[in-house]
């Protein structure tokens, strides 16, 4: 296992040199922030990138993520020459040394949540998911404004590329991500790249937009389709532990034991209600995760890949980007660390 940590660039409150002095820090998750979805990266830009990264002392060891263009999910015409920058991305990407691409799949939104900064008993905030404040909620009309999702629409824009979407049930959605695949997954195996895609977040539709991408059947549909090294997943302990159907333990020694687990998202989240949760500390006591089984399992499977907290509280009076703090996720990692190496010592 290599802990890595999340970087959003230059403009992230959060910097390289304090990064680099969390204990176990492997390398850095990011991407190219500047670039409009749809187009290749620059060369140039990916290797500043690297060197600027590589100068703090630390490597690239995820990209997180190559957004997929729209008219791609949506099947549109245009969606051939997207794939083809897409590939051109992946092909610099892999000349650059980087080894792993973190995508997803999502219509139109990222993860989502309710709220930001939600106070916790002990006065930290946090993310939540309430199902019910969610279906309350129309962001066409800019109700719903958060970090995790493009919001370089405008509110007529979000409305046709929803109303876009009314005619696509999931399988239309998963005709467009096998589309997808077939044409990236062979320029990724031939640039020495693996694709690891996130689950949905949550795990499950929002807004009457279909999701294919939450549970165990629908990850191992994906990875079958097109059986390669190359296609693979990210294991986000967050997003699939919000259902608690899903067996996270089944499913990391499933995906692990044939080489297709790349990277791993490692967060707990505290299941409050039907499709509710709240983001909790890391440490399995404070969440509905328990997070020992879920490194433990990932041990068992010779997971060698990039692993990293996920969403952190905001503790100690930080500010920042909601759930990307520095502190709780910096806790999170020296936590996760502890646990592997004491699983590392007593089960070699």
């Amino acid at each position: 296992m290599k802990m890595t940590f999340r970087w959003f660039g230059k403009d992230d409150p959060v910097t390289l040199q304090n990064i680099r002095q969390i204990p176990g820090i492997y390398g850095i998750v990011t991407a190219l922030y500047d670039v409009p979805v749809g187009e290749a990266w620059p060369m140039e830009s990916i290797i500043r990138l690297k060197e600027t990264i590589e100068a703090a002392g630390l490597r690239i060891a995820v990209i997180e993520s190559v957004p997929v263009h729209e008219d791609i999910k949506l099947g549109r015409p245009s969606r051939d020459r997207l794939i083809e920058n897409y590939s051109q991305t992946i092909r610099r990407l892999g000349e650059a040394g980087v080894p792993v691409i973190c995508y997803n799949f999502m219509p139109v939104f990222d993860w989502t949540r309710s709220q930001l900064a939600y106070t916790l008993p002990d006065g930290s905030t946090t993310l939540t998911f309430e199902d019910e404040t969610i279906s309350r909620m129309d962001p066409v009309n800019g109700d719903l404004s958060l970090p995790g999702w493009d919001q370089s629409y405008t509110k007529e824009e979000m409305g046709q590329l929803i109303d876009a979407y009314a005619e696509v049930t999931e399988d239309v959605l998963w005709s467009n991500l096998a589309y997808f695949l077939e044409r990236v997954i062979p320029v990724a195996e031939e640039a020495g790249v693996v694709m690891s895609i996130h689950p949905d977040d949550p795990p499950w539709p929002i807004f009457g937009l279909p999701r294919i991408v939450s549970n165990f059947s629908q990850l191992k549909r994906l990875t079958e389709h097109v059986d390669s090294p190359a296609n693979g997943i990210t294991f986000c302990s967050g997003s699939l532990g919000a259902n608690e159907d899903n067996d996270l333990t089944a499913i990391i020694r499933h995906f692990g034991s044939q080489g297709k687990l790349h990277f791993a998202h490692t967060r707990n989240i505290l299941r409050t209600g039907p499709r509710s949760f709240q983001e909790s500390s890391h440490r399995s006591s404070d969440g509905s995760i328990d997070m020992v089984r879920i490194l433990e399992a990932l041990h068992e499977t010779g997971f060698v890949g990039p692993l990293r907290p996920d969403h952190g509280r905001m503790i100690w009076g930080e500010q920042g980007r909601p759930g990307y703090g520095l502190y709780d996720r910096a806790l999170g990692a020296t936590y996760l660390n502890g646990i592997w190496e004491a699983i590392s010592k007593t089960r070699s």
